[in-house]
């Protein structure tokens, strides 16, 4: 959690100082144009649905470290590897209260169009792609309770990206992102499919701070 404070402090630092510092270094002759990789880190809160399936109410998000690394065609076209450096935690609700536990780290990998100049202040982006997501210490009480496993398939699906990087100077840029991934993953129990998919489909919000060379 510290290292998550960290990350989360310096990326709202970088949004304070970014319109200062870019101005000082437009009078050099150093540009982001032309540089080819990008790599970010931060921290991203992941929200799965409510009423993912009959019986769970909701399931809490949480907050992890993620980072990616991009590689930039031009100045306006990337594609990006993005992940979660350690696994979402989540709490799983019934009408009653808490039933179980979950844990999931997803990654993707998704094109991106970056709007504007390479040098601008404020730069847009929207991105689409595929996405895996493992999940892991799946904890249900009543299942627990009568020694049966339970577990979730791997989700895979489509992955969609909005966001905006703040240019710093040439090299550093701070970032806000918002994703969305269909996830629907085939609850297991002992070890057989149920047929039944959970209607996962969370939504995440990220800042994060990155540099490009």
């Amino acid at each position: 959690m510290r290292n998550i404070s960290i990350l989360g402090l310096a990326a709202v630092s970088a949004l304070a100082f970014a319109p200062s510092a870019f101005a000082q270094d437009s009078t050099t002759a150093d540009t982001a144009s032309g540089k080819h990789w990008a790599v970010t880190g931060g921290v991203t809160l992941l929200q799965p649905k409510d009423d993912a399936a009959a019986g769970i109410r909701k399931i809490d998000g949480g907050p992890a470290p993620t980072i990616s690394a991009s590689y930039y065609i031009n100045d306006n076209f990337a594609v990006e590897l993005w992940g979660a450096a350690d696994k979402f935690n989540h709490r799983v609700r019934g009408d009653a209260g808490k039933i179980g536990t979950v844990e999931q780290q997803p990654v993707a990998l998704s094109a991106q169009y970056h709007f504007g100049q390479a040098d601008n202040t404020f730069r847009p982006f929207v991105g689409v792609g595929y996405y895996e997501s493992n999940f892991s210490n799946e904890k249900i009480d009543g299942a627990s309770a009568s020694g049966q496993h339970v577990s979730l398939d791997t989700a895979k699906g489509a992955i969609g990206t909005v966001g905006v990087d703040m240019n710093i100077n040439s090299t550093w840029f701070a970032r806000a992102d918002a994703r969305y991934m269909h996830s629907r993953p085939e609850l297991n129990v002992g070890g057989a499919g149920t047929g039944e998919d959970l209607k996962v489909d969370p939504w995440t919000v990220g800042i994060g701070l990155g540099a490009r060379f």
